[in-house]
């Protein structure tokens, strides 16, 4: 077979064991597959082996919860350029730019070929942030709005440039890259395991329960160790409250933009004692130190386990008493409602994820396409979907997801009780020691409350970590918030940006 073929729940692969064709086959491959709604990229990256660069594809079969692996390789030094996927399937973009810019391997017929993040060890040092080629369009009533990279408040730097044709926005594009803190190298420059899940809940600080989760079953696969059952119940209502804590702050944020001040201080208040319930779990507000290898340092004990029932139980009830004066109020419905539009195809199109397209009506959610954990086990996850791809749609998948996160956290906490009550310490202490299988490749793959995030690991002959491949959702939705501007009035971008929260730092990797 060109494929190998797993789920989200099997252990590391042999690299050997990973099938390597030729570049025709596997642009074949992935031009027929990518035509299927049902596909979609999980990752491509390259890597140098010797004196060949081998790259990896993982792709994802929606329909049947198939992990679909392959790999091509060119020598190290060999200058010739592969036909780009870009131009049939825009969704490829940033892995092809990413691999141009580590390497310099070109891609002929790239449509974008442009950096992405501008890592300290790119191929060409000569290009640089500060003359980043910018899209331009010539006309005499055009004009450009160029937005940061500084920023109010304490937000990470990115660059926007508008041309706009009055108020209207024709085009939008996003420069990032100036905060490259080169995480990645990070994890293959240690090998203390502590110090490289600590890595990993730095990743993008508002989603440190889903890049350490991700990370940490990653590596568990490397150990051939299976995880206990109640740990996998831990991680589902750490996930679970993250996602309440982000959705609720992002309805607040974005009834700070439409002027709706009740609905934001509410929902800062909410907010505020959603991640309390966090740090008086795990000692962290935003999860940091909750989720390790095999086991936990801040195990759930019965009382704890009550004292979260009990406040999500209240956060819910009063949130959805904020929903009900969001949706009632003409004022942001007038706002949020066909604004900043994208429609299903073209986030299909894109390779969009998590929240952003289930309110595009694409239903990806790992949850359900690739179940793992407890959410293949004993919750039945069914994704919150809307469809028309607006603004207020964005809003209405937030409002809907905190009241089912509520309802999921309730549900297994009340099975661990049944099952787990009488005991202090159900979960093992952590394991940072075991050994990691040699010349393997592994993934976490979670949804988090941004959307699907995906660690790949690659260890070296001895075991050690040689490469950690990161994708945070952010990575293809900042293209969404590209196309949901266009033809909007550029007054309406704070809205629009706002409704999508996408993660600077999460792309800066």
């Amino acid at each position: 077979m060109n494929y190998l073929v797993i789920d989200n729940t099997a252990g590391a692969v042999r690299l050997e064991e990973i099938p390597e064709i030729s570049y025709a086959s596997f642009y074949e491959l992935l031009r027929t597959w990518l035509s299927d709604e049902r596909y979609h990229v999980a990752h491509y990256f390259a890597l140098p082996s010797d004196d060949r660069m081998r790259f990896y594809c993982l792709v994802l079969d929606d329909a049947e919860s198939r992990v679909l692996i392959t790999s091509h390789a060119t020598g190290y030094y060999d200058d010739t350029a592969l036909p780009s996927l870009t131009a049939l399937h825009p969704q490829m973009h940033p892995f092809e730019r990413d691999i141009t810019e580590r390497y310099g391997i070109r891609f002929d017929g790239q449509p974008w070929p442009k950096p992405l993040r501008y890592p300290f060890d790119r191929y060409n040092r000569q290009s640089s942030i500060d003359n980043y080629p910018f899209y331009t369009m010539a006309g005499h009533s055009l004009h450009e709005v160029n937005v940061g990279p500084i920023h109010a408040g304490i937000i990470e730097p990115g660059a926007f440039r508008f041309i706009c044709n009055g108020e209207e926005v024709l085009h939008l594009e996003i420069a990032l890259g100036y905060q490259h803190r080169g995480v990645e190298a990070a994890f293959s420059s240690t090998d203390n395991r502590l110090r490289q899940m600590c890595l990993a809940e730095a990743v993008a600080g508002d989603s440190a329960v889903a890049h350490a989760t991700a990370f940490a079953e990653a590596v568990e696969k490397l150990t051939g160790r299976e995880r206990p059952t109640q740990l996998d119940r831990e991680r589902a209502v750490a996930l679970e409250l993250e996602r309440m804590a982000m959705q609720i702050a992002d309805t607040g944020a974005l009834s700070m933009d439409a002027g709706y001040q009740l609905g934001q201080v509410a929902c800062e208040a909410l907010r505020t004692m959603t991640i309390n319930t966090t740090q008086a779990w795990c000692g962290n507000r935003f999860g940091k130190g909750l989720i390790r290898p095999h086991g936990t340092d801040h195990p759930l004990t019965p009382a704890k386990s009550a004292m979260i029932r009990r406040n999500v139980a209240e956060i819910a009830r009063r949130y959805e008493e904020v929903r009900r004066d969001l949706e009632s109020s003409p004022t942001l419905l007038a706002r949020f409602e066909q604004c900043g539009m994208v429609p299903r195809e073209e986030m299909r199109r894109i390779g969009g994820v998590g929240q952003a397209a289930r309110a595009s009506g694409l239903a990806r959610d790992i949850r359900t396409t690739h179940p793992w954990g407890s959410y293949g086990k004993c919750l039945h996850h069914e994704p919150v979907i809307e469809t028309s791809g607006d603004v207020m749609a964005r809003l209405e998948v937030r409002c809907r997801e905190v009241a089912q996160s509520a309802r999921y956290i309730d549900q297994l906490l009340e099975i661990y009780e049944q099952k787990y009550g009488a005991l202090e310490n159900p979960c093992e202490t952590p394991d940072y020691t075991t050994q990691l299988t040699p010349q393997s490749l592994s993934f976490g793959l979670v949804e988090g409350w941004r959307g699907e995030t995906c660690h790949v690991v690659v260890t070296d002959a001895e075991g050690h970590i040689e490469a950690c491949r990161i994708k945070d959702p952010s990575l293809h939705n900042w293209l969404a918030l590209a196309l949901a501007v266009r033809g909007e009035g550029i007054s309406d971008f704070p809205i629009c940006n706002k409704s999508f929260n996408l993660s600077y730092c999460g792309h800066d990797l």
